[in-house]
């Protein structure tokens, strides 16, 4: 239930800094993610884009700061509404969940979404947002980052043997214990010398008192 108060949480979030994003009058870092709706000749235009590491550290947000994604967008004019489908496929470099060391994850999803026009700003559902006409155009950086983020699962942990030794060990030794530690047990006792130490994890002694 938490999870799910945090995910609808996360995407209210993600929303209102799109929104902020899109009343911005200088996009100059992403110019290449605007596309003009109103010069739109043909019925259907097709994009390719790369989501690489300047681009995530362009959107500076904490889920995702660094990846090389590709995405291909088909975008179709249909009457009284532009249909925008997504694909994307790369890496994203996300925090392992265990031992905080960056981790490579694999992005393959799909994405649709409907461009209509009116007054103002809206979203009318997760799919269809509405700009208004007298911009003509629509600055896809914002959505194409929320598409990466949605495509990580909620855990993303190092497979077996992956993992810092040195933080996994700390994180098991001062970790709190629990029915389900088992299978975290499980996988990492084979990998770990808990007698190893690590400088960052150091700082967690002054809290248990240790010398």
């Amino acid at each position: 239930m938490n999870q799910i108060i945090s995910l609808q949480f996360y995407l209210s979030k993600i929303f209102f800094t799109f929104a902020t994003l899109l009343k911005r009058t200088n996009l100059g870092k992403f110019d290449l993610y605007r596309v003009d709706l109103k010069r739109m000749e043909e019925d259907i235009l097709k994009y390719e884009y790369l989501l690489d590491n300047q681009f995530f550290i362009n959107i500076d947000e904490e889920a995702v700061q660094k990846g090389r994604v590709k995405v291909t967008l088909t975008e179709s004019k249909r009457k009284g509404f532009f249909d925008f489908a997504f694909v994307l496929s790369g890496i994203a470099v996300v925090s392992c969940d265990r031992c905080l060391d960056d981790m490579d994850l694999p992005i393959e999803t799909t994405a649709h979404l409907i461009v209509k026009f009116g007054k103002d700003f809206a979203e009318e559902s997760d799919e269809i947002i509405v700009i208004p006409e007298s911009e003509g155009n629509i600055n896809l950086a914002w959505f194409l980052y929320e598409f990466v983020v949605l495509a990580i699962p909620l855990k993303h942990i190092h497979d077996s043997g992956k993992c810092n030794k040195h933080m996994a060990a700390e994180l098991k030794k001062h970790s709190a214990k629990s029915e389900d530690d088992d299978s975290f047990d499980s996988d990492m006792d084979g990998d770990l010398n808990v007698g190893d130490t690590d400088p960052r994890w150091d700082a967690l002694k002054d809290f248990t008192g240790e010398n």
